[in-house]
């Protein structure tokens, strides 16, 4: 009986760590200003670590690259990875012009002899507007209204332009790319990122920073996990 109780009881607190996990990650990865919508990763790298990392925001807002660089930096760097910006390797000659296939394979040879082994990669590839209802559901006591009040409440929806709300989602792409001998800028994991808050772009840009660090650690690319996980503490 006391084996089958230690049994039970490990199984109990194996479920409540996997709920507590489950829970957070949903947490993470819906209920904020970014969301994860694909994730793919090379299926015959199990883990992969890098040492020294080239982190490139491409958008051509500055104040946004800037700030989205730092953080993603901060974040490596936090986890003892050393990581440099596009901002401090790409000059303006660099990046306001076209660059040929030549020209960036030399990029490349460059961040080897660097002591490179990686790039992370983000950009924004398209957005879409999307409506929503401006007014909320009526309430359960709303249901036993009559069809007058009914209408009467919502026939806004016939000539109020305001009454649906626009806001603008933009989809973004992180890759990681191993810039390692013998491995021409090998694709190792790709996740499209929706941005659904792009006017508050300090909270997004924290969203989608440890959006990105909680989904390579969940692939064992780059940071891998511990014993004892660092967000969860389980």
């Amino acid at each position: 009986m006391a084996i089958l109780n230690t049994s039970l009881g490990l199984k109990t607190n194996i479920m409540k760590n996997l709920f507590a996990v489950i829970f957070l990650t949903t947490v993470l990865y819906s209920c904020s200003s970014t969301q994860l919508v694909d994730n793919w990763k090379d299926p015959d790298t199990v883990l992969f670590h890098a040492y020294k990392v080239l982190i490139v925001g491409m958008t051509e807002n500055e104040t946004v690259r800037e700030d989205f660089e730092n953080k993603l930096k901060a974040a490596f760097e936090k986890r003892n990875i050393e990581a440099v910006r596009s901002l401090d390797l790409f000059d303006v000659k660099f990046t306001s012009a076209k660059q040929s296939e030549k020209e960036l394979s030399e990029v490349e040879l460059q961040l080897l002899d660097k002591g490179f082994d990686a790039i992370l990669f983000t950009k924004v590839i398209g957005s879409e507007d999307i409506k929503t209802l401006r007014s909320k559901l009526s309430n359960v006591e709303g249901y036993l209204q009559t069809f007058q009040d009914d209408y009467l409440r919502h026939q806004g929806i016939y000539y109020e332009e305001d009454y649906y709300e626009t806001f603008t989602v933009f989809h973004a792409e992180t890759a990681l790319y191993c810039i390692c001998v013998g491995k021409e800028r090998q694709t190792i994991w790709r996740a499209g990122i929706d941005i659904t808050d792009p006017q508050n772009f300090k909270k997004s840009v924290d969203d989608y920073v440890k959006l990105v660090i909680l989904a390579m650690e969940e692939q064992n690319l780059i940071f891998h996990k511990t014993e004892k996980d660092e967000v969860t503490g389980l």
